[in-house]
Parts: C-alpha cells; sequence; structure tokens
C-alpha cells in the first residue's frame, strides 16, 4: 500500500502524520443515508443515523451495519411518499480484501423501520455477536444464527422498546454471567404539532416537546429481559437521552453508566457494585459544560487522555463541545485550557471519537459536524495530542477529506483491515457515508487486544485492559458502544510509540479474575482466552 505522508513540519525529526483517505467507493460501500424526505423539516429527520463495525461472522475482521431512515407519515412530508418502503438499512462483510459486499438480504437484517443506532453483543452465549437495532418507533432484535443469517426475536425477548431510542451499550450490571443492555431514549415528537417557533430555524428544538425516560433491561438467561429500571434505581422520567455508555469511570470494578442528554444536564449513573445505581452527575462535575448551561451533549467518547491511569471523556455539542478530566473526586473541564474549544467551537459537534490514531501512545479528537436543524455543511474536526494536556489542529495536513464539508451525524472507528492503525467510518445526513482508511498510522508501534471469553468466541465486555510501557500505563474498557449513535471496533488498540514490546498487559476479566502477560511483543493482533474457571 503507498502511504500518502504529510510532514509535521519542516525540518521534523518525528514520523511523518498519517492521512485519511477515501476508500468508500472502492471499498464497494454504496448506500446512501436517508431521513425518509427530500427536505429537513422535523428534529426527527436532523439527528441522523449511526453506523456499527462489528464482525458478524466471527472471522476476525470487522463488517459494517449502516442505518437508515424510512418514509413514516407521522414524521415525513407527503413529498417523501415515494420512498415508502424503499429505504433498509445495510450490512456490508468485509472480503479481507479491503472491499465489503452488501449482505443485507442473505442475512435477513434489512430492517426498514426507521433506523437511527445500534448495538451487538453476544447476549445468548452462544459465541456469536447479535444485533440490536434502534429505532424511531419499536426496537428490533436479531439473533445470530451462527451461518451468516440471523433471526428476529424481538417479540419474545421483550426487547422492542416502542420509544425513540438512540443508543443502547451492552454489560453485566448484576455479574450473573450474562449481559445486559441500557437503552438511551430520546423525546416524544408529537408528529409536527408544535408550531410556535422561529422559522428561520429551520424547525423546533428539543425542550419543545416532552422527554422520555431511559431503561435497563435484565438478561433472564433464556432470551427473556425484564425492564428493571426502577428496581436499579435509575428511573429519570424526563430525560432526552442522545446516547450513552459504560465505563468504570471511579476505578472501584465495577462499570458505571453516562447518558449525555439534549437541552439539560446529563447522568453520571455511579454503580453501587450491588444491583443499584447513583446519580453523582452534579457532584462529580459531569452534569454541564464549563459555563453551567445545559447544553446539547451528543455522543460521550470515553479515554485516558492524559495516561494517568483514570478515563476521561470527550463529549460533542453545538458549541464548543466538553473535554472532562478525570481527577478521581470529581471531573475537570478542560476544553478551553486544551485548544479544543477554539477549533471545536466554531462547529456543530456530533460524532466525536477519542482514537490513537498516529499511535504515539496518547489519545487523538475527530468530530463529524454538521448544522443541526439545516443541510448546511461544515468540515471535521481532527486534534492532535500534544501529549502535554494540549490539542494541535491537524486536519488540513491529514487527506483531501477534510478539505471537503459535510452534514456528519455518527461516526465510528475500527481497524478494518488489520493493519494496526484505526479508520474512521461517517455518516453524513442524507448522504453517502464515507470510510477513511488511515494511511500511516502504523509508522510507530501499536499492540490491539482481543479479549475473549472462555471458549474463544466472544469478545470479554466489560474487561479493562492495562498496557505498561516503562513509566506509562494506558487503559481501555471494553464497551464498543461509543460516540454518538454508533458502535466502534471491540479490540482494545493501543499505540506504543518507538517501544518495541509492551512491559506487561493485564486484563481484568468481567468475573474480576485478571491475566498478566510480560514483555509482549508490538505490532501484532493479540487474542487472549480467559481461562475457564
Amino acid at each position: 500500500m503507498l502511504l500518502a505522508l504529510v510532514a509535521l513540519s519542516a525540518g521534523a525529526a518525528e514520523p511523518a502524520l498519517p492521512v485519511f483517505t477515501d476508500v468508500t467507493k472502492q471499498a464497494g460501500i454504496d448506500a446512501k443515508h436517508s431521513y425518509g424526505d427530500f427536505t429537513l423539516s422535523n428534529i426527527v429527520e436532523g439527528t441522523g443515523a449511526g453506523a456499527m463495525f462489528f464482525d458478524y461472522d466471527g472471522d476476525g475482521w470487522l463488517d459494517i451495519y449502516l442505518l437508515n431512515g424510512c418514509w413514516l407519515k407521522d414524521v415525513n412530508d407527503n413529498r417523501g411518499r415515494r420512498l415508502r418502503g424503499k429505504l433498509t438499512n445495510r450490512l456490508y462483510r468485509n472480503n479481507r480484501d479491503g472491499t465489503f459486499s452488501d449482505t443485507t438480504d442473505r442475512a435477513g437484517v434489512g430492517d426498514k423501520g426507521y433506523g437511527v443506532g445500534g448495538s451487538a453483543a453476544d447476549f445468548d452465549n452462544d459465541g456469536d455477536l447479535d444485533l440490536y437495532v434502534l429505532n424511531y418507533g419499536a426496537n428490533v432484535l436479531y439473533r445470530n444464527n451462527g451461518d451468516g443469517t440471523f433471526t428476529d426475536v424481538t417479540a419474545r425477548s421483550g426487547l422492542g422498546d416502542a420509544r425513540w431510542s438512540l443508543s443502547a451499550p451492552w454489560f453485566d450490571y448484576d455479574g450473573d454471567g450474562d449481559l445486559d443492555v441500557y437503552v438511551a431514549n430520546y423525546l416524544a415528537y408529537d408528529s409536527g404539532k408544535f408550531r410556535k417557533y422561529f422559522a428561520a430555524a429551520g424547525y423546533p428544538g428539543p425542550l419543545s416537546y416532552g422527554g422520555q425516560p431511559d431503561a435497563l433491561y435484565r438478561n433472564n438467561g433464556d432470551g427473556t429481559f425484564t425492564d428493571v429500571t426502577k428496581q436499579a434505581k435509575l428511573d429519570n422520567a424526563d430525560g432526552r437521552a442522545m446516547s450513552a455508555t459504560v465505563a468504570d469511570l471511579d476505578n472501584d470494578g465495577d462499570l458505571d453508566i453516562y447518558v449525555t442528554n439534549d437541552g439539560m444536564e446529563n447522568y453520571y449513573y455511579r454503580n453501587s457494585g450491588k444491583g443499584t445505581f447513583t446519580n453523582d452527575a452534579l457532584a462529580m462535575g459531569l452534569a454541564f459544560g464549563e459555563g453551567g448551561q445545559g447544553v446539547s451533549s451528543m455522543g460521550p467518547a470515553v479515554g485516558d487522555v492524559d495516561r494517568d491511569g483514570r478515563l476521561d471523556i470527550y463529549v460533542p455539542d453545538m458549541g464548543y463541545g466538553c473535554l472532562l478530566m478525570n481527577r478521581g473526586r470529581y471531573f475537570e473541564d478542560r476544553t478551553a485550557l486544551s485548544k479544543l474549544a477554539i477549533v471545536c467551537g466554531q462547529y456543530t459537534g456530533w460524532g466525536g471519537l477519542l482514537i490513537d490514531y498516529d499511535c504515539d501512545g496518547y489519545l487523538d479528537v475527530f468530530v463529524a459536524n454538521g448544522n443541526a436543524h439545516h443541510e448546511y455543511t461544515e468540515e471535521d474536526v481532527l486534534m492532535r495530542n500534544d501529549g502535554k494536556g494540549g490539542f494541535i489542529d491537524v486536519a488540513k495536513r491529514s487527506g483531501a477529506y477534510f478539505h471537503s464539508k459535510y452534514v456528519g451525524r455518527g461516526a465510528t472507528y475500527g481497524d478494518y483491515d488489520n493493519d494496526g492503525d484505526p479508520d474512521l467510518l461517517v455518516v453524513n445526513l442524507n448522504d453517502s457515508p464515507r470510510l477513511l482508511r488511515n494511511d500511516g498510522g502504523n509508522a510507530r508501534n501499536w499492540l490491539t487486544v482481543s479479549a475473549k471469553l472462555p471458549g474463544g468466541k466472544s469478545h470479554a465486555a466489560g474487561a479493562r485492559i492495562t498496557v505498561r510501557t516503562g513509566p506509562l500505563v494506558r487503559i481501555h474498557d471494553v464497551i464498543p458502544v461509543t460516540g454518538y449513535l454508533s458502535q466502534a471496533d471491540p479490540r482494545a488498540h493501543f499505540g506504543l510509540a518507538a517501544a518495541k514490546a509492551a512491559d506487561s498487559v493485564e486484563i481484568r476479566w468481567p468475573d474480576g479474575r485478571t491475566t498478566r502477560m510480560r514483555n509482549v511483543r508490538a505490532n501484532q493482533l493479540l487474542e487472549v482466552v480467559q481461562e475457564p474457571k
């Protein structure tokens, strides 16, 4: 592969910057997002959709699932009726040669509902990833049959939540060995009845409608789920969730929930370890932005930005975004001091990611941008972590893609070509998605860790992976649902910079047991399978 490299600066001694190459067409990704109409006219249409990287056939190569809207009478204008029945979600199988094949029909996952978000997890513990599609309207759960096809098991499962769901991270909240799911719901749209708004704004915003409660569904272990939201003390009747993720934010060994809401405070549900949660967002500095306002928070991205052994959070929004640094007893807003605000403040951020795209050991920031109420294009953001608490705008030096503008929404990352650096997948409103191959990110050393449960088939959702090189410590929690409406590569990627090996790799498994390895060589996809009890 010919690598197009851009110099960091004239005479720079360190490796050149990678570039992202738009390979959408040559990869065979021919889908186009639609909101079910031809003119943007309401908040349902404007919310857009996400995308998923997940290995549905278990061959070790990431496949792609793209969500799509549809024409609905209570959402879209009559002019969009010609789209009725013609829009569907799309599944693309990785051919392992840089191309993908559309296997939607064969797999049976071409849901024609109003698709917004999705997530994948092995809910039935049979060794393959099942698919949960989140809609404006009833959600759909597809069970993976293990032969390249799926079966709709929504009715029996009890996961056909009819509220407007946007995000659904899976994790074992009760420690019983199977995966439960937190479903983040948005608001109660009124079919366009509310008309008291400033016409130039495009359409009414989120505070024009009532919120909807999220839900936690406990896996019963028999293919069915029970709503345990109230028992878990997670009931908030008037939330407006834009997305949610799960991580061990307080380093106590269990997984907490972070929910970003629209036009109101965000929720941080601290896990008590006893089956219940407490909303500590306000006390921890996670409820609002730096100015104290309830901003339009989009999808949360979690990662250890400053490599201090604590997970930090980045949240894009319609203003400056928020970089919330974990100080142990509270989170500090460092958006302005990190120099993210001066760049991000001019855009409307949606799909935010924390990735080490250049493998230097520090997490960088990518944000997909686009106007919220009109199809006005904006540039996407790529900010490189300088390792000193700040970020440098490198977008214009990172490929032709960043010289064009889009109406961005969901974004996700995954090493789809298995070459050791994270690639990007960006969803654009009413437009084609963009698959962006990372060229040159693997010029430095790297390590990708795939943590598997006993048997070696299912990813260990909720595991914590810690990699040490000298005095530097990096951590990653295996929760692939991250960012806006999307799901990322479940394998943990670590940039090692000049180190030819990691001094140690430690995996804390979901059941609390630990595996440790020493002197792990760099530049490999390392699969670690947990020993059975």
